[in-house]
């Protein structure tokens, strides 16, 4: 791919994933791979592998203000991302940061709270900050079951319950919201989008695998990377999860617990969903 075939900036705000799988190296590689540009303001190390977190290191909430910073003065971007934030002060920072710079920004706000191992990424201080902060700013959220339960107090075990959760947070300010379905028990798999013009579900067969290390990250970010590219947003979720789908479906295989996907699998860059 030519530097000028390039299209769509997404400034991502993540953790790190020494494993490659997830955090801001799966976001880099999905970004790429869908024809957009990555730029990266990193919240946390993290020491971990297919088999879980081991350790995390958190980046102090100055330095990840002053990459945010240096990044829009100088390459700008057209969506910006968030994914693992650890530290209440750190979203606060962020939040300040983006309302202040360039608060008509699209953010998709990917609510990091625990690992697929099973880690604890977020503290409850950082847990509310998200929502009191964050979230009001985003243009999408993107839950699965049980952070989308942890935001809203829902118990969500249901394509009705999903809808109901989207629904509260689009109350607190998102402008739309797509919780994501796959710890729902069953042989297909429902995502659902909620926008101020209704409903809108996704359905496909269920993928029997381990290979699933990074799908939420994965996902937000090639969302994020349609968004970038002025898909619109239902358009914009529906490449993303047929990137994801495939990335899944031909994933190479590592490791010995929850592996990573195949990031290198691309679908159309921009355009069409097809």
């Amino acid at each position: 791919m030519t530097a000028s075939a390039q299209r769509g900036r997404v400034l991502i705000i993540a953790g790190s994933d020494s494993g490659g799988g997830a955090g801001i190296q799966a976001d880099i590689k999905t970004v790429t791979a869908l024809g957009g540009y990555a730029a990266t303001a990193i919240t946390a190390l993290t020491a971990q592998n297919t088999r879980g977190v081991f350790g995390v290191h958190d980046v102090p909430a100055d330095f990840i203000v002053q990459q945010i910073d240096l990044v829009l003065d100088d390459i700008g971007a057209d969506v910006v991302k968030t994914g693992m934030l650890s530290k209440p002060e750190a979203i606060e920072a962020i939040a300040r940061a983006l309302e202040q710079r360039s608060p008509r920004l699209p953010l998709v706000v990917d609510p990091v709270m625990v690992a697929k191992g099973g880690h604890k990424l977020l503290d409850d201080a950082a847990h509310a900050a998200l929502l009191g902060r964050l979230i009001p700013m985003a243009w999408l959220v993107t839950p699965n079951l049980p952070e989308a339960e942890a935001l809203t107090g829902l118990a969500v075990n249901d394509v009705d319950g999903m809808i109901a959760a989207g629904q509260v947070l689009m109350a607190r300010g998102s402008k739309a919201v797509l919780v994501k379905g796959g710890h729902l028990v069953g042989p297909r798999l429902v995502d659902v989008l909620i926008t101020a013009d209704g409903v809108e579900t996704f359905e496909q067969e269920r993928i029997d695998t381990t290979s699933t290390h990074g799908t939420g990250c994965t996902l937000a970010s090639a969302i994020a990377t349609g968004l970038a590219q002025d898909l619109p947003v239902k358009e914009a979720v529906a490449r993303a999860r047929r990137y994801v789908r495939q990335a899944i479906l031909s994933a190479p295989g590592f490791g010995h617990g929850h592996g990573p996907l195949n990031h290198g699998h691309t679908v159309r860059p921009f355009g069409a969903t097809g």
